[in-house]
Formats: C-alpha cells, sequence, structure tokens
C-alpha cells in the first residue's frame, strides 16, 4: 500500500469524498484531487493536516506504511464506531419554543436524500 493508497484508506474508512476529505483536514479540494491523481505530491503541511484532524492515524503508518504499536484495523474499526455514535439524534422535543413576540413556529418540513420527508406541526 503506497502513499496514496492511505489516504484513499482513511477516505473509505471514514466514507468521504475527496471533497469531503478536504473539508475534514483544511485544505483545498483541488489540492486533495492532485494528490489522489499522482499529479502533486503532498506536502508535509498536508500530512501533518491529517495527523492532526485522525490523531489515531499513525505518523510511521500514514509516511511509510509502518505499522506501528496499534494494528490499523484498530484504527479502523474505532473509527467505524465514533461515526456510529455521531449519527445518535437527540430525542424530538414535545413542544416547539417560541420564536419572537406574538410569532411561533407552525410547522417544520424535513426534506431527505432519500426523497422523502417528515412533518413537524406544533401543538397548540
Amino acid at each position: 500500500m503506497n502513499l496514496i493508497d492511505r489516504f484513499k484508506y482513511i477516505m473509505k474508512i471514514n466514507q468521504l469524498t475527496a471533497s469531503a476529505f478536504a473539508n475534514e483536514i483544511g485544505v483545498q479540494a483541488s489540492s486533495v484531487s492532485h494528490v489522489l491523481s499522482g499529479r502533486n505530491k503532498p506536502s508535509l503541511e498536508f500530512i501533518q493536516k491529517i495527523l492532526n484532524r485522525y490523531p489515531k492515524v499513525e505518523a510511521s503508518w500514514l509516511i511509510n506504511g509502518n505499522p506501528g504499536s496499534k494494528h490499523n484495523l484498530e484504527f479502523a474499526l474505532e473509527t467505524k464506531e465514533s461515526n456510529a455514535q455521531a449519527d445518535v439524534l437527540e430525542p424530538r422535543p414535545e413542544k416547539l419554543a417560541r420564536v419572537s413576540g406574538d410569532k411561533s413556529i407552525e410547522r417544520i418540513l424535513v426534506f431527505y436524500s432519500d426523497k422523502t420527508f417528515e412533518e413537524f406541526q406544533s401543538m397548540p
């Protein structure tokens, strides 16, 4: 596995597109695209941003492919578990709060990417 493959591995484990990965590490999408395509080599700053954003990734593995004290499968499992925990939603409030003055929320529509929606109406 080469350096680019390790970047792609991190993206795959975290279910990120190149653009989302760029946002996560704080670089322009074109930078990630150029590195992944082999047009540019990653800079030290680029690698540092990955290591800062993903502290469970070991520098020796990322740079050289050397397994460190923890196996990288452990990293993958921990990352997936933390993503699953982040997906848990807060319970719905029973009643909507007033916005301002004599205005109040009447209803809210939430549209999902699978083309479904939910409607929430305030209780009188």
